[in-house]
């Protein structure tokens, strides 16, 4: 008995590193289903498991046949192989189970953000390899030979770094984009929109230093090349701005070997009801505006805003928009009364004025999410928020944690009394009143960007090109605000809306029967005015 429970006490070195493996990758997938991925997946079959579903993708507006980006299509033909070379070529492709799960706890277990990254550029810089097509991410072993990978060093050209996003993008709607029924199924590759991520690309080579403020942000263009960025300095601003990137391997693998289990047949079927039609984007909330704030939030809304960015935003998630329902903070608040949930408010403007510190006639766009509804007070409220820098360059500010002044709406009383300090009536985010950091004025017509020194609500940074210290105003040009409260806080937005109008329904009316007498009413004191004016009447005291 004594030999018995020492023989299981003291399990073989193989059977403790299985359950290791297994351990460490029930953490990220289920262990039957990676069983069933595994089992249903040959040596030879591992890279096209991992490549993605097969779609011709392209830039909307591009004819057709014209690749997203030059060598586009073949870094994408090389994504899987590249992963399964990298993670699972030492046992995991010769039926190796443990190997398998090695291979998968190394691309899917949790790590540090830079870490996770590194593992990215380096499948990208696989892929490249495969492809034939350039690169300029390059690995240094380091000192010691202490981390397998190296130190990631190069640098990034516009158009690579136009490539690897969009490589970023295929792998987040591979598991996103719905599936294709049994008549979708043989009618060929669908055609699949790519976003636009000229934004992104522009705002890595502000980060770096590559394009300056003062010159080249308006008129940059991905075809017109210029001066790259480094790597250390592309991962600094991954990991600030677009933190969402270093999880797109652990998630694509992931969606990879989950849809393998599920349905070997149909994994590489993608339905064509979201992209087939070459439809611009008509809203402020593009698909590639969409995708970038997904990158940025560590929130359950970043996977609405990633389903946005693959199927489109829906409509009816539409609250306001000022060329539909109007200008003017009454109309606004008519729309989005009611509605107790996360909102993203939109403002398209043109600079009017020029002087030294912005550029005339030049559209930028900025954006507000919040948390939480609107309400109509005449003092700042709110629990957290972000602002968001959209057009040219995209950057988010969370909260600095200092002050809650986050949003400020305020409308003119039913009853109006005087004030010897009337409170503005605006809408406003950030700072003070008096200094508020973004300023919109009842009609809507003019917007009011200050220094962020007044704010200390959110984070310090510009909010659109060569700010300056002064106040920058602006013509409005387009507001819009989604809600992406769900259908039930729309539910409730609705019920209120319907409470309100019987409510104003009620006080246009006037009840005849609350008067005591015929001798009482106003129509018989009109009506006897009207027949003899002049007649002597009596007043009662």
């Amino acid at each position: 008995m004594g030999a018995a429970s020492s023989s299981t006490g003291n399990p073989s070195p193989e059977a403790h590193e299985q359950r290791e493996q297994e351990s460490l990758a029930s953490a990220a997938l289920a262990l039957p289903l990676l069983r069933a991925a595994f089992s249903r997946c040959s040596a030879d079959a591992l890279p096209d498991a991992l490549s993605p579903p097969r779609a011709v993708f392209r830039l909307p507006g591009s004819p057709p046949g014209q690749p997203p980006a030059p060598h586009f299509d073949d870094v994408l033909a090389q994504l899987g192989p590249a992963i399964a070379s990298l993670f699972f070529g030492h046992g995991g492709a010769a039926g190796d189970w443990v190997g398998f799960l090695s291979g998968f706890n190394r691309c899917c277990a949790r790590v540090p953000a830079s870490r996770s990254l590194a593992l990215l550029l380096r499948v990208y810089s696989a892929a490249c390899a495969g492809a034939g097509a350039p690169c300029g991410v390059q690995f240094q072993p380091e000192e010691g030979g202490g981390d397998e990978e190296g130190k990631v060093v190069g640098e990034l050209a516009p158009e690579e770094i136009v490539v690897f996003l969009c490589m970023c993008w295929v792998m987040a709607w591979s598991g996103s984009a719905p599936r294709a029924s049994a008549e979708e199924a043989g009618k060929g590759e669908p055609v699949v929109l790519l976003p636009d991520v000229s934004h992104l690309v522009l705002s890595a080579l502000v980060s770096a230093g590559a394009v300056a403020d003062d010159a080249g942000v308006w008129g940059w263009e991905v075809s017109g090349g210029g001066k790259g960025v480094k790597v250390q300095e592309f991962t600094s601003w991954v990991l600030s701005t677009a933190a969402g990137l270093g999880n797109c391997l652990s998630r694509y693998v992931q969606e990879r070997f989950r849809s393998l289990a599920a349905d070997p047949a149909e994994e590489g079927s993608i339905s064509s009801v979201s992209t087939a039609v070459d439809t611009p984007d008509v809203y402020l909330l593009t698909r590639g505006r969409a995708w970038a704030i997904s990158l940025s939030l560590r929130n359950k809304l970043s996977e609405k805003f990633l389903s946005g960015s693959v199927i489109g935003m829906d409509s009816e998630d539409l609250l306001y928009r000022s060329s539909v329902h109007g200008k003017g903070l009454s109309r606004f608040w008519s729309c989005v009364e009611g509605y107790n949930g996360p909102m993203l408010i939109l403002l398209s403007a043109l600079s009017n004025d020029g002087g030294v510190n912005v550029d005339v006639d030049r559209r930028w766009m900025i954006g507000v999410l919040t948390e939480e509804g609107l309400e109509n007070k005449d003092t700042f409220y709110g629990s957290s928020g972000f602002l968001c820098a959209i057009h040219p360059t995209f950057r988010m500010l969370p909260p600095s944690g200092k002050e809650k002044n986050f949003m400020y709406c305020h409308l003119h009383p039913q009853i109006r009394v005087y004030e010897a300090k009337p409170k503005p009536v605006c809408l406003a985010f950030g700072g003070t009143i008096g200094n508020e950091r973004i300023f919109l004025d009842e009609d809507f017509s003019k917007v009011v960007v200050r220094y962020h020194a007044v704010d200390k609500t959110y984070q310090h940074g510009s909010l659109i090109p060569n700010q300056g210290y002064l106040p920058v105003e602006a013509s409005v040009l387009e507001v819009e605000v989604w809600g992406f409260g769900g259908e039930a806080i729309k539910h409730q937005q609705n019920v209120h809306k319907k409470r309100e109008d019987i409510f104003s329904e009620q006080r246009r009316k006037v009840d005849l029967k609350t008067f005591a007498s015929w001798e009482d009413s106003p129509e018989k004191m009109m009506m006897d005015m009207m027949s003899d004016p002049n007649t002597i009447r009596r007043e009662d005291r």
